[in-house]
């Protein structure tokens, strides 16, 4: 149930960012009585219908450089995730002595339905989805929303009866919230990412941390048993698939919980031990919200994982084809790599994030026969693993699929994990995966 107030009747919000969670926000804003400005300094033409659209709803709108000094007068600012707080426009907003905050907690503050939060560097969004699933199944109504799917703002507006929100939440959103409170929180795991963002590792991490913060005694945290923390006032439950000295852990095949086994992996419609750790937080943040452990294994076999992350997109010639273009890290590239059984053909590259790929050496020579890399980051990566497999770098990523093709043995899979984002080749990671797809189903299918 949406929590109505008049606290912001009357004032004038500014919305950061005129994408999918600024829109949300600027609707949300408006349904509680704040006058709306919108404010996005990208090119003023790329965002032209963006901007009729949001005029023709009521909301004054300044873009391109109109929006460094135009509107003002405003009581609270509201960043998409988008917006990196120490951009200019952003800078405008705290130079003049305005809250900031992001539009997860804006969001969350006119709801009081209560909260899972999912972080982690990988796997968040198949936890999210496994979470919601499982949750939905047992009779808890949620939906995945926020850094995955719908908007938070956008479920929050609409109002429906649930039970629960299941948010993932990225360090983009994290990092400027203030009263957010999960009532369980799961934290994956932490690697490298995002220093394009973010100014150090450590700030990246910290923002991060912020999931916990509001968190009490009464409430949970799903930890990777794996990882280490600062004080946790929550109560904490651990999970690793590396380790056997966690609530729950992983061996040959059994996901296990104190001991006791649970389920098999093989009769889930996930592999690999990073989604043995997707299915243990899942299975301990569903449980930790009062859903019997015995109802859970049968209905993990309904769940259908989301695309672009370990997804087979096609056998042809014997050689299977998988996609992984949500891997955007290096730790992401390396899970999905770690998970295979047998020696792949590796295709890899992307946008220069200014990410260390030396680390993946042993494990390039041990789970690839050949690489070829893109984008780029693609020469220099080449470069960095020539020592470990062969590695010839690609001008496309037509070129990387024909000549993976044609190195792949009959039996052997051809893995797309670039291990970095997709923006210097595409608009997004499903955009790029998309792209792999259709390449793979372009080619012959007889010998």
């Amino acid at each position: 149930m949406l929590a109505t107030s008049s606290k912001y009747s009357g004032q004038c919000h500014a919305i950061l960012g005129m994408g999918t969670s600024g829109m949300a926000a600027a609707r949300l804003a408006q349904r509680l009585g704040a006058e709306v400005t919108l404010l996005d300094d990208g090119e003023a033409t790329r965002l032209e219908a963006a901007a009729r659209t949001a005029r023709e709803e009521g909301f004054t709108v300044f873009t391109g450089p109109a929006a460094l000094t135009g509107g003002g007068g405003f009581d609270l600012a509201v960043l998409s995730p988008g917006i990196d707080p120490s951009w200019p426009l952003a800078r405008r907003m705290a130079e003049a002595g305005l809250p900031c905050i992001s539009e997860i907690e804006f969001a969350a503050r006119q709801s009081p339905v209560p909260i899972i939060a999912i972080t982690g560097t990988n796997g968040k969004t198949t936890t999210t989805g496994l979470i919601a699933h499982l949750l939905n199944v047992s009779g808890r109504r949620t939906v995945p929303c926020g850094n995955y799917g719908r908007a938070l703002a956008d479920v929050v507006l609409a109002d429906d009866p649930l039970d629960v929100l299941t948010v993932e939440v990225s360090s983009f959103q994290l990092e400027l919230i203030d009263t957010f409170q999960p009532r369980v929180s799961v934290w994956m795991n932490f690697a490298p990412d995002h220093l394009d963002r973010h100014p150090s590792l450590k700030a990246y991490r910290a923002a991060k941390l912020r999931i916990f913060e509001r968190q009490s005694p009464s409430d949970t945290a799903v930890i990777n048993g794996a990882e280490t923390y600062p004080p946790l006032a929550a109560r904490p439950v651990t999970f690793s698939a590396w380790r056997q000295d966690t609530d729950w852990t992983y061996d040959s095949g059994v996901i296990r919980h104190h001991g006791h086994a649970v389920i098999t992996l093989a009769d889930t419609p996930l592999r690999g031990r990073h989604n043995a750790e997707n299915i243990m937080a899942a299975l301990a943040a569903v449980t930790a919200w009062g859903v019997p452990l015995k109802t859970l294994p049968p209905l993990l076999a309904s769940f259908v994982p989301p695309p672009h992350r370990c997804e087979p997109v096609g056998t042809v010639q014997g050689r299977e084809f998988l996609n992984d273009s949500k891997a955007t890290n290096p730790h992401a590239m390396e899970s999905a790599l770690r998970g295979q059984e047998q020696p792949v053909v590796l295709i890899a590259g992307g946008k220069q994030k200014g990410l260390d790929y030396t680390p993946a050496l042993p494990l390039i020579a041990e789970k690839t026969s050949h690489v070829f890399t893109i984008g780029e980051i693609g020469p220099a990566l080449a470069e960095c693993w020539a020592s470990a497999a062969p590695c010839v770098p690609c001008a496309s990523l037509e070129e990387a699929v024909s000549r993976a093709f044609a190195a792949a043995a009959p039996g052997q899979s051809i893995l797309f994990a670039p291990g970095t984002s997709s923006f210097d080749m595409f608009t997004s990671y499903a955009h790029r995966g998309d792209v792999f797809r259709q390449i793979v189903q372009q080619l012959p299918t007889m010998p």
